[in-house]
């Protein structure tokens, strides 16, 4: 897909979506809380009907959906008929347990008039932390496709405790995390907004942003307080999940949740929301799960010339580029590879621990060996154990 400038127009915006809609075999649709719930807070068990409903006409159309659902206290609320959220950490988590069985019986009623049955899959970010995990999520969810099954993944609240004391959890990136299991998946991330807005949304002038050809700082620069800087809201959190998902070669929508029929409009290649554009070509599985699921154990800071190297492609990242060394990590981790400006830049397999790239940044390879009294390897990360991640703000 070509990236035509970020605009609000409606004139080429359709093609754009039809080739999103062409390139995807495969729906992850993220749906937040605010979507799922009402005024009062509680869960919106119409609105999990409607969304159910859509998401087997999307079934229909040929494509496999997989359902990233948030909503587990908002529903055990509801079940217990508590009119505020607790704030005990342990009674969230029996909440959250009590809801994630109710929230999953109100999707489970409705798609049981259809031909594909509902299959609870609880997540944490370690789930897909480990490779050997990680491939067993892929396999259970492709085998749960096979048998007509409608996925719907939540955050484990039971035993995940960032996800509760947020007021905006996970989900976003776990919901990105889930896309790039699978090469060609779409991630359509249902909000209480509907997309981006080219300025603060409470301006009367305020227009959506229907197209993002790239994540970078200007797109944060959209979702931050002029005041303080700070990101407002949960739109940060959707920004860095389009970033991670755009990043791997797939598109991704931000769109309303609560306009009707807000998925069957985004079937028909409707206008709606923002689309952000696939940047390249798609990762190998292992790269996308080097630069989007494993966990970072420290950063490498490399210079100027290292980073046009990398950028470039094809390049391995050598000692002499390296210019600093943050956190503590054994050879073989993940760690992130940032600029000097604090971007990161992709992610990699490290053949050092940190103790050793310390004592080598900033020379050649044939130094390695005097240095270190042994040179297994040229490289301290390997261009095949790397993943390219674009710019991302740390």
């Amino acid at each position: 897909m070509d990236s035509p400038q970020t605009t609000t127009s409606t004139s080429s915006q359709v093609d754009y979506r039809q080739q999103a809609l062409r390139f995807a075999d495969t729906w992850v649709v993220k749906v937040g809380s605010r979507v799922l719930t009402g005024p009062d807070g509680r869960l919106d068990r119409q609105q999990i009907e409607q969304l159910a409903s859509q998401l087997i006409d999307i079934r229909r159309a040929g494509y496999r959906v997989i359902l990233v659902s948030s909503g587990a206290v908002a529903s055990g609320m509801g079940r217990l008929g508590l009119t505020s959220r607790p704030t005990d950490l342990a009674q969230l988590q029996a909440v959250a347990a009590i809801g994630q069985a109710h929230l999953i019986q109100v999707y489970e009623e409705t798609l049981s008039r259809s031909e594909f049955p509902a299959a609870q899959v609880l997540l944490t970010a370690e789930d897909l932390d480990d490779r050997t995990r990680y491939l067993n999520v892929r396999n259970t969810l492709l085998s749960l496709l096979e048998f007509n099954a409608l996925p719907i993944i939540n955050e484990n609240d039971t035993v995940a405790v960032d996800e509760l004391m947020t007021t905006f959890g996970d989900n976003d990136r776990l919901a990105a995390m889930v896309a790039g299991l699978f090469p060609r998946a779409m991630l359509v991330i249902l909000s209480d907004v509907k997309g981006v807005y080219d300025r603060d949304p409470a301006d009367s002038g305020a227009q959506i942003l229907h197209t993002i050809p790239n994540v970078d700082d200007s797109t944060f620069q959209l979702v931050r307080d002029r005041k303080t800087g700070l990101s407002k809201g949960g739109m940060a959190s959707k920004l860095r999940a389009a970033q991670f998902v755009t990043s791997s070669g797939q598109p991704v929508i931000i769109a309303g949740g609560k306009i009707p029929n807000i998925i069957n409009a985004l079937l028909r290649g409707e206008e709606q929301g923002t689309l952000f554009l696939p940047q390249g070509k798609g990762m190998a599985p292992r790269k996308r799960w080097i630069g989007f699921s494993a966990q970072c154990n420290g950063r490498i800071v490399i210079d100027d010339g290292a980073t046009k190297a990398l950028q470039s492609g094809g390049k391995s990242l050598l000692p002499i580029g390296i210019q600093d060394v943050h956190g503590t990590f054994d050879k073989g981790d993940v760690v992130a590879i940032i600029n000097r400006t604090g971007e990161e830049l992709a992610r990699g397999l490290t053949n050092y621990s940190a103790a050793e790239v310390r004592q080598i940044r900033g020379c050649k390879s044939p130094r390695i060996a005097e240095i270190l009294g042994h040179c297994p390897y040229d490289e301290v990360i390997h261009y095949d154990n790397m993943a390219l991640v674009g710019n991302r703000p740390t």
